[in-house]
């Protein structure tokens, strides 16, 4: 499968990032020990096994340096990595590919690092039919490109935004009056057909109240092994289940295995790893 997002999502946050590590002067290093006119050929290399994600992100800081800078991609996003792995050669101006090794090398390793991490942990009960799904518990201003990251690894994405569906927790449910069939009738009224309606839950009588007035999706919220298993088989032919809460890659087997659908980790984007890459003179 082809991954990538437009240039035109992502050119905002590479000049931003860019902007920020230059500062108000500059690459004053650079400056201060290369030839203005100096040109070299350097690689980005990866120094660990993984999953290669933000490569166009990547060259987007090289070209945004220095549109004349050569940007040759060996890889691409969605790729499986080896220690030692050429992802890409860099080949301009001495000065201009080091300004931009920096920001160029932050969004590899980081979107790397979740779409190895998701991969993983999707992995660990492949053979079960549930599916990782990320949650909302990005870096701000991140979100797009962490969840893109997410579905390199062969993840899924929950909700992008709060625009995306209706999810009722508990707070909605109390400060709409504590009743748990009256908020859905409410939700339901305002929805329509397109948009999809889930119910957080963290008992199974507050979960028979729910599946009574019929929603899509249901969240299974720190429910323990045994309430997972009853749960799934209240819900089947009824709604689709997902578990959340405190999810880990120690645990996620055992909880796929109860036979929900999803499983929600926020793991994957606020915990996930760097995936060691450079960039060096071969």
């Amino acid at each position: 499968m082809q991954y990538a997002l437009p240039d035109v999502l992502t050119q905002p946050l590479v000049q931003s990032a860019l902007r920020e590590d230059l500062g108000r002067r500059g690459d004053i290093t650079s400056e201060a020990v290369i030839d203005s006119k100096q040109t070299t050929q350097l690689h980005i290399v990866a120094r660990e096994a993984g999953i290669l994600c933000g490569i166009d992100l990547a060259r987007l800081a090289f070209h945004n340096m220095d549109s004349q800078i050569a940007f040759s991609a060996h890889l691409k996003d969605g790729d499986t990595l080896h220690a030692g792995d050429i992802i890409a050669s860099v080949q301009g101006n001495a000065r201009a590919i080091l300004s931009a090794e920096r920001t160029a090398l932050n969004f590899l390793t980081h979107l790397s690092g979740i779409s190895t991490t998701t991969h993983e942990i999707q992995q660990c009960f492949a053979h079960t039919a549930a599916r990782l799904t990320c949650t909302r518990k990005t870096i701000p201003g991140l979100r797009d490109i962490q969840k893109y990251a997410v579905r390199v690894g062969g993840g899924r994405n929950h909700r992008m935004g709060l625009d995306d569906a209706i999810l009722i927790k508990d707070n909605h449910i109390a400060l709409a009056g504590g009743d748990i069939a009256l908020t859905i009738q409410r939700a339901k009224a305002y929805a329509g057909h397109l948009i999809p309606i889930e119910v957080e839950v963290d008992t199974l009588e507050q979960l028979e109240r729910v599946l009574n007035e019929g929603v899509s999706l249901v969240l299974l919220d720190n429910m323990n092994l045994d309430q997972l298993k009853t749960a799934v088989a209240m819900c089947q032919g009824r709604a689709k289940t997902e578990a959340s809460g405190g999810i880990t890659p120690e645990t996620a087997a055992a909880i796929a295995e109860t036979g929900v659908d999803f499983l929600a980790l926020g793991y994957v984007t606020h915990s996930a790893r760097y995936l060691d890459i450079g960039l060096d003179y071969l």
